[in-house]
């Protein structure tokens, strides 16, 4: 009977050893679950903040292209402006040489 009590005991004692144990591995667990969410957290602010600054750049980028085409087209215009008066000012001159 002793020897019962004894065996009972030491399982008893073992059980919650066990249970101990498992409950140390369940809350080391959580505790990394806990950490790597948080670093995955971290990374996607790190993105997103990322991402902002790029589409910031970009938007700032197709502003100047915006305007840099505006003024080729500009500077285009007003040169084919100025040829077209050059080239009507010859003919004029040319008309007003024949004529004299």
């Amino acid at each position: 009977m002793k020897n019962q009590e004894e065996e009972l005991n030491k399982e008893n004692l073992r059980k919650e050893k066990l249970k101990a144990e498992e409950a140390k591995l369940l809350a080391k667990e959580q505790a990394r679950t806990k950490a790597y969410l948080a670093r995955e957290q971290e990374l996607e602010k790190g993105q997103k903040a990322r991402e902002l600054r790029e589409a910031g750049k970009r938007a700032s980028e197709d502003i100047k292209g915006f305007a840099r085409e505006k003024v080729r087209k500009e500077t285009y215009l007003a040169q084919e402006k100025a040829n077209a008066e050059s080239q009507e000012a010859r003919k004029l001159k040319d008309k007003n040489q024949r004529a004299v």
